[in-house]
């Protein structure tokens, strides 16, 4: 297979020339392997840690093997089907953790994805070594994450707010669904070894989550992906708590519609600064609220009024739109046009010139997110875009979708955590402002735009394929310059710091990289806050 190298801008990225924009991944697709009894919250884990990761740009998928189950056999009769020596039973589990793991190579080798996360109970030794022999023959790496708890009332909890609704009890009563579930749990138990870090299992890469939270167990951690994974997963709790969002107050740029800035609010926006103080007082104050606003005189001014403390974050300043700050949306038409075109096909990707873009901002909020997840109550007065990228990762929303999401002014919206859910109310303060939500245009599609700045060389996904492309045309548009004879690099990806460097006078040039009545409107997301 050829190996070539492009330029674009001083960048250089690597590519093989018969792969068709596939990208060249430094490691190789991860596969995360849930341990534990039922009711331990392992699916819990599952969808908001598949959330972050595809949240952060790590294409992630759940393979859950209770739906292969569900699909299998239609009518779910008691826990009889989970006794060890019903072989029967233990056949069509086995055949339908086969069907799924089949499912995970395909995704991870031929749709673009970077990590699969197997949701099931994987409490025998003998199903973790089926599973590391697949992660062999596959070259996957496999990190297990165990969830242990013995505390009774969290696993009474987790059963009455989700296992008794799930699609094996739709036509039982909670008390015998609970029952029935209970008996489910010690028929498992009768065959469940738990990872055993001293010994057996010294040498794997997982981490075991003690009674929720309370205690972590790390075990050989081995690249960037699970490092992210144990620091997230040492991050969340499941203690009941109200996030709630909202933008400054209308700015007197926004009265004029000008990107970015550091304006003061306008009239309304002071008022909507009262309204905002008066509806955290009506809601009682939620116990240890805190306030965190970004660095901006809106989001200050904005604050000032509700009477406690609050917090300056830099991170949570509006996206930076560089050379257009302060530009209204047809002067920047009128002086960057190119630029103009390029944001509106592409505006997740998109870099504005000497700025920010979308995904940039994903990045910088990161920490954010992390701290919300340790906190409890939270009010956040951000901006925008900012706005827009917290209540992506919430509600689970793509990056084609993110830039496009409304967070209009003067609107509160406030998120409870609900099992594997997300109850969101949008609250109207009634205080009048300005529109700034700028809809997408319908001829823009999501994909490679037809123009590129030679200066934001960023991966793509486009709407006809699941593989990570490049954010060029075509390859065959420019001169491709054949690598010259050097070191076996074809495991790194590789990042010039300048175009002469693609002549490699020195193994020092180049630098390696792995890889109007009070209104309140509720709807329930349907993926884990």
């Amino acid at each position: 297979m050829r190996t070539v190298e492009k330029s674009y801008g001083g960048c250089a990225q690597r590519w093989d020339a018969v792969a068709a924009g596939a990208p060249h991944f430094a490691n190789p697709p991860t596969v995360i392997v849930m341990v534990g009894l039922p009711a331990r919250g392992k699916t819990y884990m599952s969808k908001k840690l598949t959330r972050y990761l595809n949240w952060i740009g790590m294409p992630t998928k759940v393979f859950n093997v209770g739906e292969y189950r569900r699909e299998a056999v239609k009518n779910y009769s008691s826990y009889d089907f989970f006794k060890p020596d019903n072989e029967c039973a233990v056949k069509i589990r086995q055949q339908c953790a086969l069907a799924a793991l089949r499912d995970v190579k395909s995704y991870l080798k031929d749709e673009g994805g970077q990590v699969a996360v197997f949701d099931a109970t994987n409490t025998t030794r003998e199903r973790r070594d089926m599973i590391l022999q697949f992660g062999g023959e596959n070259d996957f790496k496999i990190f297990f994450i165990e969830s242990v708890c013995d505390d009774p009332s969290v696993i009474a909890s987790n059963i009455m707010e989700v296992k008794v609704s799930c699609p094996d009890y739709r036509d039982c009563n909670k008390t015998d669904a609970m029952l029935d579930f209970q008996r489910r749990i010690e028929c498992y138990k009768t065959s469940y070894q738990p990872l055993d870090p001293d010994q057996h299992d010294r040498d794997l890469s997982f981490i075991q989550v003690i009674d929720v939270g309370r205690r972590f167990l790390v075990n050989q951690i081995q690249d960037h992906i699970q490092s992210k994974i144990v620091y997230y997963l040492m991050n969340i709790h499941v203690q009941p708590r109200t996030i709630y969002l909202c933008r400054h107050g209308e700015s007197t740029d926004n009265l004029e519609g000008r990107l970015g800035g550091d304006a003061g609010l306008s009239l309304r926006g002071k008022q909507f600064s009262s309204a905002l103080a008066r509806f955290v007082e009506e809601e009682q104050q939620p116990t240890g609220l805190k306030v965190w606003t970004s660095q901006l005189c809106r989001s200050i001014q904005t604050a000032e009024h509700l009477g406690v403390p609050y917090e300056q974050w830099k991170a949570l300043n509006e996206i930076d739109a560089g050379m257009c700050e302060e530009m209204t949306y047809n002067e920047m038409k009128e002086k960057f046009p190119e630029e103009f075109a390029l944001r509106d096909e592409d505006k997740y990707y998109y870099r504005y010139p000497a700025g920010e873009s979308y995904q940039d901002l994903v990045q910088r909020v990161e920490p954010v997110i992390m701290d919300l997840e340790r906190q409890e109550n939270v009010l956040v007065i951000c901006h925008q875009a900012v706005m827009r990228c917290l209540l992506a990762y919430f509600l689970d929303k793509s990056a084609e979708e993110m830039p496009y999401l409304k967070c209009p002014l003067h609107t509160v919206l406030k998120l409870t955590p609900v099992a594997y859910g997300c109850k969101v109310e949008s609250i109207s303060l009634n205080v009048e402002a300005v529109n700034t939500h700028r809809d997408r245009p319908e001829e823009v599609r999501w994909g490679p735009g037809s123009l590129i700045r030679r200066n934001s060389v960023t991966p793509l996904t486009s709407p006809e394929s699941n593989i990570k492309k490049p954010r060029i045309d075509d390859l065959d548009e420019a001169p491709i310059q054949e690598l010259p004879p050097g070191p076996d690099l074809s495991h790194w990806n590789l990042v010039c710091r300048s175009s002469s460097a693609l002549t490699f006078p020195q193994p020092s040039s180049l630098l390696l990289l792995s890889p109007q009545s009070s209104r309140r409107s509720t709807l329930t997301h349907a993926d884990s806050c």
